[in-house]
């Protein structure tokens, strides 16, 4: 575990606080993501601005989001259930980061695929989840556009990039009553939507809040700065 003076409890109940007065209703979110010390995800140099409501850099051009569209996009994802703990089978996670919400999705489903285009990342994800001891989270190095790339079917799907349209590809992998959680649109345009699958032919489309995510883009990489 990572030394260091800094305590987080004070500023994570904080984060807590802010999340509520926000508009988080769901307390199971609030739980999971009171359990997650969102310093470790960090380079030490950021951990006193780890709990404030802001995306901070990762390294190589992306951010950790900020703590409420964690917490909106969970809800999102979980609001079609009702009892606690791991209420999902399986969720798919596109644009993975460091791995905070991986470690938060970790709580409600039994198993989280995650995908990562960028190699440091999956790396630093990958040892992150493991100081926390999360072992229901698989992260692969992959083009996310091309989903876990076996011929797996999920109850949710959670998007931390933004394409222009969302890919219709993505609605065939959910199982019926699955949702897709994803930004969508140019950069200062984009908005929230949730698609829910009702049918194989059919499916709910949701359009929320304006967000700020990079875009998402094709293929894979090696990492630079």
């Amino acid at each position: 575990m990572h030394n260091s003076g800094f305590t987080s409890a004070r500023a994570k109940e904080q984060m807590i606080q802010l999340l509520l007065e926000m508009g988080i209703k769901d307390f199971r979110v609030l739980d999971a993501m009171s359990q997650v010390p969102r310093h470790i995800f960090l380079d030490e140099a950021l951990w006193s601005r780890a709990y404030e409501n802001r995306a901070l850099t990762i390294g190589y051009k992306q951010t950790i989001s900020q703590p409420y569209i964690v917490a909106k996009m969970t809800e999102y994802l979980i609001s079609h259930t009702a009892k606690r703990g791991r209420v999902l089978n399986n969720v798919l996670e596109i644009g993975s980061g460091c791995g905070y919400q991986s470690a938060v999705l970790s709580y409600f489903a039994n198993e989280i695929f995650a995908v990562e285009r960028i190699k440091p990342l999956v790396i630093k994800s990958r040892e992150n989840l493991r100081e926390l001891k999360i072992r229901n989270v698989m992260v692969k190095h992959a083009d996310g556009f091309e989903g876990w790339g076996e011929s797996i079917k999920f109850d949710g799907i959670i998007c931390a990039a933004a394409p222009r349209q969302y890919p219709e590809e993505l609605t065939e992998l959910l199982e019926i009553d699955g949702k897709l959680v994803i930004p969508v649109g140019l950069e200062g345009q984009q908005k929230l939507y949730v698609v829910t699958k009702k049918t194989e032919t059919e499916h709910e489309e949701m359009i929320y809040e304006d967000v700020a995510f990079v875009p998402m883009l094709p293929g894979t990489s090696i990492g630079s700065i």
